[in-house]
């Protein structure tokens, strides 16, 4: 199956860049992605294709206007739901990219400026999503995140289909440590159950690794998701991971 995604934004090239390389480029290329870019600006109507105004009632910055926003969007009639990425959306985390991965396609329309009128956020987006609590000069970035994080769940996008599972959030939890040759760099050693060979231990040993990091680095994580359970309490203890 291929996920539709369309954006709309004032700079269609940063999108197409990005995508086109590497992982989401292959995707591309297979069939299993499709990303089509809509520059706003091309739905204007007056000769310096304006798409923003000052505000009503005074301030800093100017807004991006809902006519050129509204055309773009009903000339091309895209996939549904349409997101806008903007700071009052929810937060966009592994469980919004697995939701968004079930769909057939999402759009995304980029905010600039100082923000959107606010009839398209009420009248014309389905949806508003947040990449975090900061500023950034437009929503390109915001989308290029969300296409990322969602394609990635998509069959036949990585090279292991296995690898999207076991990634950090997948779980609730923080990846476990990767290791890789050589086993002793500058008297750093992999961990001997590593390099043992028994899977089974393997896997309980990086069960339990995950855990830990996630308690260390990310509590919330884990009072998230209700605390650690006498199982996995013992799994840590198993290897010396409760401390």
């Amino acid at each position: 199956m291929t996920l539709r995604t369309e954006v709309f934004t004032l700079f269609p090239e940063m999108i197409d860049d990005y995508v086109g390389r590497s992982i989401l480029g292959r995707a591309i290329g297979s069939g299993s992605l499709e990303v089509r870019c809509h520059d706003l600006r091309l739905a204007t109507v007056d000769v310096h294709r304006t798409v923003d105004d000052s505000p009503f009632g005074g301030g800093a910055g100017m807004v991006l206007m809902p006519e050129p926003v509204f055309a773009a969007v009903e000339t091309v009639s895209p996939v549904r739901p349409l997101i806008l990425l903007g700071p009052g959306g929810r937060r966009f985390d592994q469980g919004v990219a697995t939701e968004l991965a079930a769909l057939e396609g999402f759009s995304l329309l980029c905010g600039r400026y100082e923000g959107v009128d606010e009839r398209i956020r009420t009248d014309l987006c389905d949806d508003e999503i947040s990449v975090g609590d900061y500023v950034l000069a437009g929503g390109e970035l915001a989308a290029l995140v969300v296409i990322e994080a969602v394609a990635r769940l998509q069959p036949g996008v990585l090279g292991n289909d296995a690898s999207a599972l076991d990634e950090s959030y997948s779980a609730g939890l923080l990846e476990h440590p990767q290791f890789t040759r050589p086993a002793d760099f500058r008297g750093l050693e992999v961990p001997d159950v590593l390099r043992s060979g028994d899977h089974a231990r393997v896997g309980r040993w990086r069960r339990a690794a995950s855990l830990a990091r996630t308690i260390a680095l990310r509590p919330d994580l884990i009072d998230r998701r209700g605390g650690v359970s006498d199982e996995e309490q013992a799994l840590l203890t198993e290897f010396g991971l409760d401390a």
